[in-house]
C-alpha cells in the first residue's frame, strides 16, 4: 500500500515538481550554447552621439539611440562576397576617425592567444567601394591613419603602409625575419605580458609612425610538435624567454613621411629594460615613451620632441615591488596635463599631474581602487571610471570633476557590477550591468542619467534558470587564525538540507591582481557549478591574499612568494568549511586553471590532510619554466630568490601527494608550456605516485576546439563524481 501510495503521489504531483525540473547537461553548456546570455555584438557609439551600431547577421546596422531601430545597414558583407577577395564574412570592424571608411577584417588566423593574420578589407562610406588592403597574403593589426586616407599593418615581421587613395604601398622596415627581428608588432612575451599585439602607433597628424622594434636573436627558442597525420610531426619553434633568459633587445623607431626613412630614437641605455608602451600627446610633434627596468619596479615616461629628436624625462615612479603596466595614460588637448593612475599611495588612484611631472590634483580619494578608466570629458571637465564600490564583491561607474570635487556614482546599487562605455562627446554612455545570479543587461543613459533605452535585458533568463531549478549563489565571509578577513561564494545544492554531510568543489584562480569573488556574471562556468550543486555538492570559491581590489598591501603581500599565502589561505578555506555542520570534511576537493591550477596542485599536495581530490588544468609546475616578464615581476630570477621558487613550486612536493589528483595540459600550449605537466608527471612517477592525466595534442592554453571543451569537462565532471 505505502508503494501504491508513493507511485499515486509522484503521478499527482511529479508533473508540476519534480518531472518539470530540467537536467542541466554538459552537452547543453560547451555543445548547444543552451545557456549563453543574449549581449549586444559590434556595439559602438557613433561620432553623432544620436546613433550606434552593431553587427548582426553580417552586417553593420546603424541604429536610433533613442528607439533601437535600424534606421541605416552601413555594410552588407553577403553584397560584396566574392568581390576584391573578401569572403562576405565579417570578423570584426573599426571605424576612421571620421566614420567615413569602415576597416574590415576577416580570415581570423590565430598567431598566439591574441594576435592573429587577417584578411583587411576598407568599405567607403559615400562611394560604396571595398578596397582590399594588401593582396599579397595575410596581415597583422591592420589600423587606419586617423585621417583615414591610409592603412598600417604588419606582414612577415615589416611594417607597411598603403594609401587609399592609389594602393600606393610603402615599405616602411625590410629587416623583418621570423624568430630574429620584428617590426612593429609584440615579441611573445610583450603580447602576453604586457597586453599589446600592435606595436606601431599613429601620429595624430597621421604624418608619423612610432613603432617599437623587437631584436629576439638572441632569446632561446621553444619548440612544440603538432600532429596533423602525417609521417613526421610538424614543429612550430618560437621565441620564448623563460626566468633569467635573455629578452628581446627592443629599440624605438619614428617614421615621416616627408623623411621617407626611420629614426632611431635615444632613451639612454635600453639592455635589460622594457618598453611596454608608446604613446602620443596631442601634440603630433611629442611622443611619450615608457622605459621600464627588468624588475619591473621603475618607471620612466620620457617625451620626444620629433623636430630634433631630443627627449628627456617627463615622469619617473618607483614601487618597492613591482609597478603594473595599463592604458591609462591620457594627455589633454591643452597640452599642459595628462591623467595618470598609480598605486603609490596603497590604492589604485586617479591624478591629473603636469607637463612639468609634478601632481596638481589628486583626483580619487579612499580606500579603493579604480578598476578602469573610461576616458576625460575635456569640455565638462569630468573623467569616468569605473572603481569598487564600498565592498570588493561591487563595482560601479563613477565621475569626478577636474578639480577631484563632485564624485558621482553613476550606476548606484545595492548589489552587482556595473561596466561601461561612453559615446565620444560623453553625451551618452551604455552601461552593462550584472550580478553573480543574474545575466548582464544592456541600457544606454544620457549624461545627466537619464535611461534612454534598454538594449538588452536578457527577460527570459529568469525562465530559464527556473526551469533547470538553479539555485542562487550566496556570498560569505570568514576570518583565517593569521586573522586575516577573506570573501567567497557558495552555492548549495538545489535540495539542500542543513542536517547532512555534503562533499565540496572548491574553485579559485589565485593569481596576482584577479578576482574570482565579485557580483557579476560568470557565463559557463555558473551553469557548470549548477550541474555540480543538482548533483548533491556544495561549490564553494574564495579570493585569498594576493588577489585584487582590497589595495596594493592585499595584492602585493605574495611579491617574492608566489603560491606561499595563497595556499595557507585557500587550506585554511577547505579547514573552515569542514567546520561547517552540513559539510564531509572527508570530501573536500579543489580545482583551477592555469595559476589556479598551479594552486590547486599545491592545495593537494601542501594541505594533503584536508584535500581528498585536485583537478590541475595547465598549471605551472616549477616558475622556472615559466616567461620572464611575469615570474620575475613577482619573484625575480632563481639567483635572486632561489627560497622563493623552491618553496612554492608544487614538483618540490610530490612526495606529500595522498588524494587523487588529475593532471591535465593542451600539447600545444605556448603560454604554460605542456613542459611542466610532463615533469610533473615525471616527478610524479619517480615518487611512486599514482594519478591521473589527461592531454590534448594540437591545442593551447584555452583547450578548445574539435570537441575539446565538452571532451574535457566530461572527464572533470566523471573524475569529481568518482573521485570526491
Amino acid at each position: 500500500m505505502r508503494h501504491i501510495l508513493l507511485i499515486l503521489t509522484l503521478l499527482i504531483f511529479g508533473t508540476n515538481v519534480g518531472f518539470s525540473q530540467k537536467a542541466i547537461t554538459l552537452d547543453d553548456i560547451f555543445v548547444k550554447y543552451a545557456f549563453n546570455a543574449k549581449s549586444v555584438p559590434g556595439f559602438n557609439f557613433m561620432n553623432d552621439g544620436k546613433h550606434y551600431t552593431t553587427l548582426r547577421n553580417q552586417a553593420i546596422n546603424k541604429h536610433d539611440i533613442t528607439s533601437g531601430n535600424v534606421v541605416e545597414i552601413l555594410f552588407n558583407a553577403q553584397d560584396y562576397k566574392g568581390k576584391t577577395n573578401f569572403n562576405g564574412s565579417i570578423g570584426s570592424y573599426d571605424f576612421s576617425n571620421d566614420e567615413g571608411k569602415i576597416l574590415i577584417e576577416s580570415e581570423h588566423e590565430s598567431v598566439y592567444r591574441h594576435s592573429s593574420k587577417v584578411k583587411c578589407h576598407v568599405y567607403d562610406v559615400s562611394s560604396k567601394m571595398l578596397t582590399e588592403v594588401y593582396s599579397h597574403g595575410k596581415v597583422i593589426n591592420p589600423q587606419l591613419s586617423p585621417d583615414g586616407s591610409k592603412v598600417a599593418f604588419v606582414h612577415n615581421n615589416n611594417l607597411f603602409v598603403q594609401d587609399l587613395s592609389n594602393g600606393q604601398l610603402t615599405q616602411i622596415t625590410k629587416d623583418g625575419a621570423k624568430n630574429s627581428i620584428i617590426n612593429g608588432m609584440a615579441d611573445w612575451v610583450y603580447e602576453e605580458e604586457f597586453s599589446f599585439t600592435r606595436a606601431f602607433y599613429w601620429a595624430p597628424d597621421s604624418k608619423k609612425i612610432a613603432y617599437i622594434r623587437f631584436d629576439e636573436s638572441k632569446v632561446p627558442e621553444f619548440t612544440m610538435q603538432m600532429y596533423h597525420g602525417d609521417m613526421y610531426p610538424e614543429n612550430e619553434t618560437f621565441k620564448y624567454p623563460k626566468v633569467g633568459e635573455n629578452n628581446s633587445e627592443v629599440s624605438v623607431w619614428v617614421f615621416e613621411f616627408v623623411r621617407g626613412k626611420p629614426v632611431k630614437v635615444d632613451i639612454g641605455d635600453l639592455k635589460e629594460m622594457y618598453v611596454p608602451r608608446l604613446k602620443w600627446t596631442e601634440d603630433p610633434n611629442k611622443l611619450c615613451i615608457y622605459k621600464l627596468n627588468r624588475h619591473q619596479n621603475d618607471l620612466k615616461l620620457y617625451l620626444l620632441e620629433t623636430r630634433n629628436y631630443k627627449s628627456s624625462v617627463l615622469y619617473e615612479e618607483q614601487n618597492q615591488y613591482y609597478i603594473s603596466i595599463d592604458d591609462d595614460l591620457t594627455f589633454l588637448k591643452d597640452n599642459k596635463h595628462f591623467i595618470w593612475l598609480s598605486e603609490k599611495e596603497g590604492y589604485n588612484q586617479i591624478y591629473l599631474m603636469g607637463m612639468d611631472g609634478k601632481q596638481k590634483v589628486k583626483l580619487t580619494e579612499g580606500k579603493y581602487d579604480v578598476t578602469r578608466f573610461y576616458g576625460i570629458d575635456e569640455k565638462n571637465k569630468k573623467v569616468y571610471f569605473q572603481a569598487i564600490d564600498e565592498s570588493p564583491l561591487r563595482k560601479s561607474v563613477f565621475s569626478v570633476n577636474l578639480d577631484g570635487k563632485k564624485l558621482t556614482n553613476l550606476t548606484p546599487t545595492k548589489e552587482g557590477t556595473s561596466s561601461a562605455q561612453f559615446s565620444s562627446t560623453f553625451d551618452y554612455y551604455s552601461v552593462n550591468y550584472s550580478t553573480i545570479n543574474r545575466p548582464p543587461t544592456y541600457t544606454v543613459y544620457d549624461r545627466n542619467g537619464k535611461v534612454i533605452r534598454v538594449i538588452e535585458d536578457n527577460k527570459d533568463y529568469a525562465t530559464l534558470q527556473s526551469n533547470y531549478g538553479t539555485n542562487p549563489i550566496e556570498f560569505f565571509s570568514f576570518t583565517t587564525l593569521e586573522n586575516v578577513q577573506l570573501n567567497g561564494w557558495m552555492l548549495k545544492p538545489k535540495d539542500f538540507k542543513p542536517g547532512k554531510k555534503y562533499p565540496v568543489l572548491m574553485t579559485q584562480y589565485s593569481g596576482p591582481g584577479s578576482q574570482s569573488v565579485s557580483d557579476g556574471w560568470r557565463g559557463s562556468s555558473y551553469w557548470w557549478h549548477q550541474l555540480l550543486a543538482q548533483s548533491g555538492y556544495v561549490v564553494v570559491c574564495v579570493d585569498g591574499r594576493g588577489t585584487g581590489g582590497r589595495g596594493e598591501a592585499f595584492k602585493k603581500m605574495t611579491y617574492l612568494k608566489l603560491g606561499h599565502y595563497e595556499t595557507l589561505d585557500q587550506i585554511e578555506t577547505a579547514k573552515y568549511l569542514g567546520s561547517l555542520p552540513f559539510v564531509d570534511k572527508s570530501r573536500i576537493g579543489i580545482w583551477g586553471w592555469s595559476y589556479g591550477g598551479y594552486m590547486s596542485s599545491l592545495c593537494i599536495l601542501k594541505g594533503n590532510d584536508v584535500f581528498k581530490a585536485a583537478i590541475a588544468v595547465a598549471p605551472v609546475t616549477n616558475w622556472k619554466w615559466y616567461d620572464s616578464v611575469y615570474t620575475e615581476r613577482y619573484m625575480r630570477t632563481t639567483a635572486e630568490n632561489p627560497n622563493g621558487y623552491a618553496d612554492n613550486s608544487p614538483i618540490n612536493f610530490v612526495d606529500r601527494l595522498k588524494g587523487n589528483y588529475l593532471l591535465v595540459h593542451g600539447m600545444a600550449d605556448d603560454n604554460v608550456h605542456f613542459q611542466n605537466t610532463v615533469e610533473m608527471a615525471n616527478a610524479l612517477i619517480k615518487a611512486n605516485k599514482q594519478f591521473d592525466t589527461y592531454f590534448y595534442p594540437n591545442r593551447n592554453h584555452g583547450i578548445y576546439g574539435d570537441n575539446a571543451t565538452i571532451h574535457l569537462y566530461t572527464k572533470m565532471t566523471n573524475f569529481i563524481f568518482e573521485k570526491l
